[in-house]
């Protein structure tokens, strides 16, 4: 049993020779997290945090925050926050692709650091289907005066199957059909990640430019929003400024989290950032700050301009587009609309470029097999795990549904920042003379209060987001015992140095 909670030593995973390419500095870093932040979350789940959430048969799934889902962002701004100072000391530390499983085998041992590792799948691959589906609410809204897709190629099945909207749910009664089964699939979507697949195969430095291009897209699309709805404001729209109570914020906060898990997506560049002790905690610290005033600030502009009720996401998939062309402003609806496309754009490429990573570091460590450890030769891309997690993507992109995904991704990395927290104390005990670059101020109230924190915001969660947690993990740790058990590259190093 003391096996299943061996630590890999820090000293081992802080170089390898034939690691990753470092080639990213804390603006790349900054501009990384604001590409994973300002995403999906507000172009896309920012509408089910205002409006609420119901089913097909009518059943509440989460109550509306209405306008004081700004409050849903500040309570998601300090849970983060917390976490994001934990997350700053271990990087420091452990300057390695792997994020949060990394610094769990270097503090809760090897078992801890599998269901971390597999939870992040979680959070990068599932959390990349909700994103690349609402990307495709947006492609809509930007194309709809030229191309004009049959509805049956750009909606999932899913999506019709748990939308509590007639026109959509009747999709599959009308849709074409082969051997009985309705044909719905979200073409785009599936598009969108592959194309981004190839882009992430050219190399980390190349994945960076991009990114920083789309950002810079996203930021004028948002200046542009705001800036145009404050004209439009009507406070009559402000009252009832909480209509689900402290309930709806809190339900609001815990469908939005998703989209502050860039400072995580940041940890999993540790090992292709220059001076990582300096420039991951900037990276992480800044991006989170910036994303969490953007956040804030287009809240309060969305639900002036229109009823929260209006932003029910089964009736308007992209509310801030929906906003603006309510208001009159088309043109700045089809501006902000194509800022969207970019923005997500963006979300699934530092998205993409987390997940494969940490494959990467599990099948360096033999959890997984050594075939997920491939690197190219010339881009120093982990290739192999790229070419998966895209294909994957892109295949449940095709038929999945965005709220039912936002949960998964939500309830698995809320697990994962948690435990990261308690990692840290953890090795403030167990090593604590270890050089920090980095240090968590206040260690134990910050810790504490973030494992706390997170908890608490994954009780906002509905209960279906639980159960399939539960299986999902109960998978996870049967996989670990058939493979990652048997061929551990620190089990076999262990067994290999005793008498």
């Amino acid at each position: 049993m003391k096996s299943l909670f061996a630590r890999k030593p820090i000293a081992v995973l802080q170089e390898d020779p034939n690691g990753l390419k470092r080639v990213l500095g804390a603006g790349d870093l900054v501009m990384l997290a604001i590409g994973a932040v300002i995403g999906a979350g507000i172009f896309g789940a920012i509408g089910t945090a205002a409006a609420g959430q119901i089913d097909a048969a009518g059943t509440v799934i989460r109550q509306p925050a209405g306008p004081a889902l700004v409050f849903s962002f500040l309570l998601l701004g300090g849970v983060c926050a917390l976490a994001a100072l934990c997350y700053a000391e271990l990087a420091s530390m452990i300057p390695q692709a792997g994020s949060a499983y990394a610094y769990c085998y270097a503090t809760l041992g090897e078992l801890v650091a599998w269901i971390i590792g597999w939870d992040l799948i979680l959070e990068y691959a599932v959390g990349n289907v909700a994103v690349a589906i609402s990307w495709g609410d947006y492609f809509k809204t930007l194309t709809g005066g030229f191309l004009h897709l049959p509805v049956w190629l750009t909606t999932g099945y899913r999506t019709a199957l748990l939308s509590a909207d007639p026109g959509v749910h009747g999709l599959l009664a009308t849709a074409p059909r082969v051997a009985g089964i309705p044909i719905l699939v979200n073409v785009p979507a599936a598009a969108i990640v592959l194309l981004v697949t190839l882009v992430l195969l050219r190399g980390a430095k190349e994945s960076s430019r991009a990114n920083n291009v789309m950002v810079a897209v996203k930021l004028l699309a948002l200046g542009l929003f705001i800036a145009a709805g404050l004209t439009k404001i009507n406070p009559a729209n402000y009252t009832p400024f909480a209509p689900g109570g402290f309930t709806g914020i809190h339900n609001g906060a815990a469908i939005v989290f998703f989209a502050y898990i860039g400072f995580d997506a940041i940890s999993t560049a540790a090992e292709e950032t220059k001076n990582p002790q300096r420039n991951l905690p900037i990276g992480i610290l800044g991006g989170l700050a910036i994303c969490t005033i953007i956040y804030v600030v287009v809240g309060f502009v969305l639900t002036g301009m229109v009823s929260y009720k209006e932003l029910d996401p089964s009736v308007h998939a992209d509310p801030l587009a929906y906003a603006l062309q309510s208001t009159g402003m088309q043109g700045a609806a089809w501006l902000v609309a194509l800022g969207a496309v970019f923005s997500m754009t963006a979300v699934l490429l530092v998205f993409q470029y987390g997940q494969p990573r940490i494959f990467y570091a599990m099948a360096r460590d033999g959890l997984l097999p050594k075939f997920a450890g491939r690197v190219h030769a010339r881009t120093r891309v982990p290739y192999v795990t790229t070419i998966i997690t895209g294909v994957l993507v892109a295949a449940w992109s095709l038929i999945g549904d965005a709220g039912e995904t936002y949960d998964l991704t939500n309830i698995g990395t809320l697990f994962a920042f948690a435990l990261v927290c308690v990692g840290v104390l953890v090795l403030r005990h167990t090593d604590p003379d270890r050089p920090r670059p980095f240090r968590v101020p206040f260690v134990w109230p910050v810790c504490l209060g973030g494992a706390a924190a997170c908890l608490f915001v994954m009780k906002g969660l509905p209960p279906q987001a639980w159960v399939r947690f539960g299986w999902w993990l109960a998978i996870g740790i049967a996989l670990y015992f058939v493979y990652g058990f048997r061929n551990s590259v620190l089990r076999r190093s262990a067994a290999a140095s005793s008498p």
